[in-house]
């Protein structure tokens, strides 16, 4: 698609190349009315366009920005791992990272008109308006998933996590699971397809669904919540992360449980203190490295104007066994 110029600007709303430079550039000393002002702007949206400072660097071949637009999402270590993982790996190729969390209610498109990316990279889908208007100002657009989706450049499905978990459970001979979910609503993108896993999980063991419990990051809410489990026979929990499965444990001991005899926990991303707890903690892994340099490949190919290239082989979940469970 061709890109959107400033000559487009001008025949759509009807004034001179030249004004449409002065009010798109706030050019100082020049009198143009409020009224032809809010024409060229209103133009300008509707048409996508921005500035043709991105298409300059990318024939320069200077280094320059990859704008990643996260979610309004809490960064955990495994996003934390894939942004610093992704830096790296851009900057071997001479690209700068800038990353954005999609908090309060500015529009993306002031963003990336204002900083002209080489190329953007979303962690969930952009709207349609959103990317249209960005792929006709020349910028590559690329986003990832948290489902299988064939258009995202990587995806980690967040039901094969949870299915991980029951599975792990259940091959480790238990039927009856309980389902530890986070407080923060800013998580439920992950947690409900989390659970979702560890449901059909169940379903497809003909196993009773989990007992589904929210716990806080503190031993009251956690001991609650075993209380409640153990009075619904319930002998392993799959926890949504490793901070969530740590509060179990700590719910466990104030209940006089013994893990795993008594209670079996697993968690999702092997952080450092679940390898210290008391039992080491069983988890699902997530290789932040492989989600990097898939993304980092993609950005390249589509800035170089090749084909999409394939998602590394192999399995970037794994589950760690340790004494939890």
């Amino acid at each position: 698609m061709a890109r959107v110029t400033s000559a487009d600007v001008a025949r759509e709303s009807g004034v001179s190349r030249t004004t449409v430079s002065y009010v798109l550039n706030d050019t100082a000393g020049v009198t143009i009315s409020a009224d032809t002002r809010q024409r060229v702007r209103d133009a300008a949206d509707r048409l996508g366009y921005s500035p043709s400072a991105a298409a300059r660097a990318l024939r320069s071949g200077r280094s320059d920005l990859v704008l990643c637009v996260l979610p309004n999402w809490p960064v955990g270590p495994v996003l934390d791992t894939v942004l610093d993982e992704l830096t790296r790996e851009l900057a071997e190729r001479q690209l700068s990272v800038l990353v954005h969390h999609g908090r309060g209610a500015r529009p993306l498109a002031e963003l990336w008109r204002a900083v002209t990316p080489r190329a953007v990279v979303g962690f969930t889908e952009f709207g349609a308006q959103d990317a249209d208007a960005m792929r006709r100002a020349g910028i590559p657009v690329l986003s990832t998933s948290l489902d299988d989706d064939p258009r995202a450049v990587f995806a980690v499905p967040q039901t094969r996590v949870g299915q991980l978990q029951a599975e792990h459970l259940a091959d480790a001979g238990h039927v009856r699971l309980g389902w530890a979910g986070p407080a923060e609503p800013r998580l439920a993108d992950f947690a409900e397809r989390r659970l979702a896993g560890v449901r059909a999980e169940c379903a497809w063991r003909g196993m009773a669904p989990p007992v589904v419990q929210e716990v806080d990051l503190d031993v009251r809410s956690a001991t609650d919540a075993v209380r409640t489990w153990h009075t619904a026979g319930v002998t392993a929990v799959a926890a949504y992360n490793d901070e969530v499965a740590l509060a179990v444990l700590a719910g466990a001991r104030a209940r006089g449980l013994a893990v795993p005899d008594d209670l079996a926990v697993i968690g999702v991303d092997d952080v450092h203190a679940g390898r210290l707890s008391d039992p080491p903690l069983t988890t699902v892994a997530q290789d932040a490295r492989v989600q990097a340099r898939s993304i980092a490949t993609a950005v390249v190919a589509a800035l170089d104007d090749l084909p999409r290239p394939d998602p590394e082989p192999g399995d970037v979940l794994r589950v760690v066994v340790r004494r939890s469970t």
